[in-house]
């Protein structure tokens, strides 16, 4: 169990990045779902040690791994969103570079370890194969090898999709669940998607405040009934934007597929009423004023 006590963090300026979050994160995956610029990445950098929060506590197993960094070594994989590689190393070299530097050690040594870890992450075949010649996926499976060395506890990843093709995508999500099945992971994204496929249960959080916990299915059933969509001509959209809450506009055949959520249930006419989708459910919660937070929160069923 990963609990999250009260977190702070400001930047001299003074920037609030995170204002008291309280958090507990079971077994399984678990997604932090928020805009760039919400806090995620200031809050995963503390949970992974590499930065010190200004107060608060972070718990796993008990142990508080901000007095105790030292506790937390053994127990932490971490895929930061920008993950640094030699490009003319090969994926077995930088592998071994990496096992090397995170001080694993086993009854195997570093090249059969590192042959175990590229055939777990379905990279054999381009061991032999220069990093400047690996897709974005390939990188992101090389970093999940790194990051599961030495059977951790808890793996981290930070925006580990983004920038990645429709196939990629599909084939990291595959490995992440088979990942969480034994362990704590924790997923830190800005696409709904990636939560809605992988998470059964999500936080998000804006300006660095955590504005809801909830599941998906809690999510979308807290919109039914209020979420409807309908054509709109550009002038149409513009006064809908002034006088209702918006939380998509598409392109459809030249003219506005626009989708309202209308807490009341009724909307204007020539919209219909649709099946409220995750993505409705997060843009409510984005596009709420702070002094609406609370009733935002009741929204996805927090």
């Amino acid at each position: 169990m990963l609990t999250v006590r009260n977190l702070v963090k400001v930047y001299p300026g003074p920037v609030a990045a995170l204002q008291g979050v309280d958090l507990e994160i079971p077994k399984g995956m678990f997604g932090l779902l928020g805009p760039n610029g919400a806090g995620k990445t200031t809050f995963m950098r503390i949970l992974s040690g590499l930065l010190e929060p200004t107060s608060g506590s972070v718990l796993i197993d008990g142990i508080d791994v901000i007095e105790n960094p030292s506790a937390l070594w053994g127990k932490l994989g971490y895929l930061p969103q920008y993950f640094g590689f030699y490009p003319n190393l090969t994926g077995e070299q930088m592998l071994q570079h990496l096992l090397k530097l995170k001080g694993v050690t086993g009854k195997k040594d570093l090249k059969a370890l590192g042959d175990e870890l590229l055939e777990r992450v379905n990279l054999t075949f381009a061991a032999k194969r220069k990093l400047k010649g690996y897709s974005g996926g390939m990188r992101q499976r090389l970093g999940i090898a790194q990051a599961i060395a030495g059977d951790p506890s808890l793996i981290i990843v930070d925006e580990p999709t983004a920038g990645l093709d429709p196939e990629e995508r599909l084939r990291f999500y595959r490995l992440l669940a088979e990942l969480a099945e034994n362990r704590t992971v924790l997923l830190s994204t800005h696409i709904v998607e990636d939560v809605s496929v992988l998470c059964p249960r999500f936080a998000v959080i804006r300006n660095g405040k955590l504005v809801a916990t909830t599941t998906p299915s809690d999510a979308r059933a807290a919109l039914e009934g209020r979420v409807f969509e309908g054509l709109a001509s550009n002038d149409e959209l513009e006064h809908l934007r002034q006088n209702r809450r918006v939380t998509s506009a598409h392109l459809v055949e030249g003219r506005n597929l626009v989708r309202l959520y209308e807490p009341e249930g009724e909307a204007p006419d020539g919209f219909e009423m649709v099946t409220a989708t995750l993505e409705d459910a997060y843009l409510v919660l984005m596009r709420a004023d702070e002094a609406e937070a609370p009733s935002a929160r009741e929204v996805v069923g927090s």
